[in-house]
């Protein structure tokens, strides 16, 4: 798992320094927020319902790079630590059995996406694009069990976001943002049932430089 993530890695740095040397300005940023995370499923007749009520409560910390190509659109690309997953799922066996669970998914997601900047002085933004997550690990927590080999790796899907910046000094800009993603592929390997989805909502702070 270290190689692929030092890949990764490897590829946002040589990006964010590639945007740096293009005409027009680049953003880099750090943020830190708070998720919400459960799973959607497609029952294969177009219904789309929550699976659980409850819902995981974790964090995400991530890096950003932001390269603006007018004083109104710019491409946002982001490398996050994000915790996803849910409560009162459950684990079915063979025999019959199964017992309620939370299941606790750990991914390093990273979107990329187009960012369009609103208001009189262009502080609002929306953005929208896909995302890649790549699976970092994966328990249930009532036995403590790892489930990363049952898990599909990597997870893929769409994100959208909306958010605001406050100027803060020279070059710098504090910002509060949301951040919703939607996966388009299974959580589970081998699921013969409906497919179970992941769906994460964040809000974040952080500062831009």
């Amino acid at each position: 798992m270290l190689k692929p993530i030092f890949t990764l890695l490897l590829a946002f740095g040589i990006y964010t320094a590639a945007s740096a040397q293009t005409k027009g300005n680049t953003e880099f940023g750090i943020n830190v927020g708070l998720n919400t995370s459960t799973v959607f499923t497609n029952s294969g007749y177009g219904y789309y319902g929550y699976t659980n009520p409850d819902y995981r409560v974790g964090f995400n910390v991530g890096l950003t790079a932001d390269h603006y190509f007018s004083d109104r659109w710019s491409l946002k690309a982001k490398l996050i630590y994000d915790q996803k997953g849910w409560n009162s799922g459950y684990i079915s066996f063979n025999d019959n059995s199964s017992y309620a669970t939370d299941y606790k998914l750990n991914y390093l997601t990273i979107p990329v996406m187009a960012n369009w900047h609103f208001g009189r002085t262009r502080n609002w933004y929306l953005n929208f694009g896909p995302y890649i997550g790549i699976l970092l690990n994966a328990k249930e927590s009532a036995k403590n069990t790892d489930v990363k080999p049952y898990i599909n790796n990597p997870d893929g899907g769409l994100a959208v976001g909306i958010g605001v910046k406050f100027p803060i000094g020279e070059g710098s800009k504090f910002f509060i943002e949301y951040l919703g993603q939607g996966g388009v592929g299974d959580v589970f390997k081998n699921n013969f049932d409906s497919s179970v989805n992941n769906s994460v909502s964040s809000f974040n702070i952080g500062i831009t430089f």
